[in-house]
């Protein structure tokens, strides 16, 4: 933070770093009242009372002091989410395309938004937004693979498994498309089709747990034991507290005859399950 004379100011800042969010927000607005609109303890007074009315869910209250120091990545992620729960959506879009340096009105500007709201569970508006990419686009790398998640998480299963196969023929080396393919072949229970993607999402990618643990599961399904112990092994090797890998490798060791090193194995799920 800036070393600043203005006592008040100072006092909104530490109030801030305390969390003290309302209080923070009232020390700055009063700080701010006779500091030049140019300066840089100004700039600071408008974002960190922006940040204080955001935090606190009051996203009407935070828009125009945000917007005053829009110029800035914290301002513009704050202020997407701010605009679109004002339902000011043309707002929310242009914040996000000036956080990553793209165009409101083009494909991979209404990706990027897509993929924004996506993390904070406005699924409905990024399906939407990727729909509009894709119509402006329909090769742009990223926009069918995020529609194919959505549909997955929501198990329109056919769907997710047509907009992951697009996303490959578009970017056969995006390993999260094969490993979320695989994953809609899991959860319709077709192991054999599956095994494929993944194995294929693992060479892409060799130290994300995922396909590892998903390629356990399948072995495991098709009773190919001596597999899915090694991949599972490996997955927790990247992923030592994984709950669903040390049940599938426990499992997998008992059906081998192993069956002291299973119980073993399996025990170990206790402690999984306490760690909040």
């Amino acid at each position: 933070m800036l070393a600043v004379g203005n006592t008040q100011h100072q006092r909104g800042v530490e109030l801030y770093k305390q969390h003290k969010y309302a209080e923070a927000a009232s020390a700055l607005e009063e700080a701010s009242s006779s500091e030049a609109a140019s300066s840089p303890e100004f700039k600071e007074s408008a974002l960190l009372i922006g940040q204080s009315y955001f935090m606190l869910s009051q996203s009407a209250k935070a828009i125009p002091w945000l917007e005053k120091v829009r110029t800035t990545n914290e301002a513009n992620y704050m202020l997407g989410y701010a605009y679109l729960q004002n339902n000011q959506h043309a707002e929310s879009e242009a914040a996000f395309a000036r956080l990553f340096g793209v165009k409101p009105d083009s494909a991979e500007g209404h990706l990027v938004a897509a993929q924004m709201l996506v993390k904070k569970g406005f699924e409905d508006y990024a399906a939407g937004e990727a729909r509009k990419a894709v119509e402006m686009d329909p090769k742009l790398p990223g926009a069918h693979f995020l529609l194919g998640e959505m549909a997955i998480y929501v198990g329109r299963l056919e769907e997710g498994l047509s907009e992951m196969t697009t996303e490959i023929s578009l970017n056969p080396t995006f390993s999260m498309a094969w490993y979320r393919r695989g994953d809609a072949y899991t959860r319709q229970g077709k192991w054999d089709a599956a095994i494929p993607d993944l194995q294929v999402a693992v060479w892409l990618n060799p130290n994300f747990s995922g396909p590892y643990i998903l390629l356990g599961k399948c072995y495991f399904k098709t009773a190919s034991y001596a597999n899915a112990e090694g991949m599972l092994r490996h997955a927790l090797e990247l992923d030592p507290r994984n709950y669903s890998a040390t049940y599938l490798l426990g499992e997998t060791l008992m059906n081998q005859g192993k069956k002291d090193e299973g119980r073993e194995v399996l025990e170990r799920l206790k402690t999984l399950r306490q760690t909040p």
